[in-house]
């Protein structure tokens, strides 16, 4: 029986993912910041671990505590909307630290294991804005650009351990927490010379066809998780499989 790690699960693909293979019979390590058992009920086979990825000391704690793993899912992630020139540097560092560095510290944290035992699977959790521009996500669209980049060069340099690493991409998902967690981080950063642009913006979001569920992005780990192929990347979402390829 396969166990899966999988990090943010206390909100949208995070838990959705963990409810998904559970009950597909697997072994699951389901973390998040501050664990709430009304988020995932006590179950066999389920552990629900505090981590925070962006402090070192949690990282290992939660690995020592989880034992063995199969799969990690970088999930976790802080989304961030706004005009760039009025993002304080500060606030840009925060989201790099959770959706750049700490899906780093948590893939740096359980390579040993993968390579000496010489199986294993890191899927990063990405999204379609480094696939296509858009506009007044230029911080966040960064902080997951450089995971794609990173997730590239990583499958290659660990293809000799039979290591491998995947991308899952999601597109818009307007059913999960993503503003509502950066509420508070986002106030003030629409001034006045960008408002009519980004009520535009806001618009066109309201007017979406096509978009990103939760279970949509679960399934697409689930695939990736037991795909043999060496598919790299994996669109979430019918908004995301219907994007150009523009790689």
């Amino acid at each position: 029986m396969k166990t899966i790690l999988i990090t943010g699960c206390s909100s949208g693909y995070g838990l959705e993912t963990a409810r998904l293979f559970h009950a597909k019979g697997w072994n699951v390590v389901a973390t998040m910041r501050t664990p709430r058992p009304e988020i995932l009920a006590h179950a066999d086979r389920l552990r629900v671990l505090p981590l925070d990825v962006t402090r070192s000391a949690s990282v290992q704690h939660a690995l020592e505590l989880a034992g063995p793993i199969d799969v990690l899912v970088n999930n976790a992630g802080i989304g961030l909307f706004g005009a760039f020139e009025a993002t304080p540097m500060d606030t840009v560092r925060e989201v790099f630290e959770t959706n750049t560095f700490g899906t780093m510290a948590m893939t740096q944290a359980v390579l040993p294991q993968f390579r000496t035992r010489r199986s294993g699977l890191v899927i990063n959790v990405t999204s379609t804005a480094t696939m296509v521009p858009f506009p007044l996500v230029a911080a966040y669209t960064a902080s997951k650009t450089a995971i794609e980049g990173f997730t590239e060069s990583l499958a290659l340099e660990l293809a000799q351990f039979d290591v491998r690493v995947k991308l899952i991409e999601p597109g818009y998902g307007p059913s999960t927490r993503f503003a509502a967690n950066g509420g508070e981080r986002m106030q003030g950063l629409i001034p006045g010379p960008y408002m009519a642009y980004a009520q535009s913006i806001f618009a066109t979001f309201g007017a979406a066809a096509a978009v990103t569920t939760e279970a949509a992005v679960a399934e697409a780990v689930w695939h990736a998780a037991n795909d043999p192929a060496a598919t790299l990347r994996y669109p979430a979402g019918d908004d995301a499989i219907a994007l150009p390829q523009a790689r």
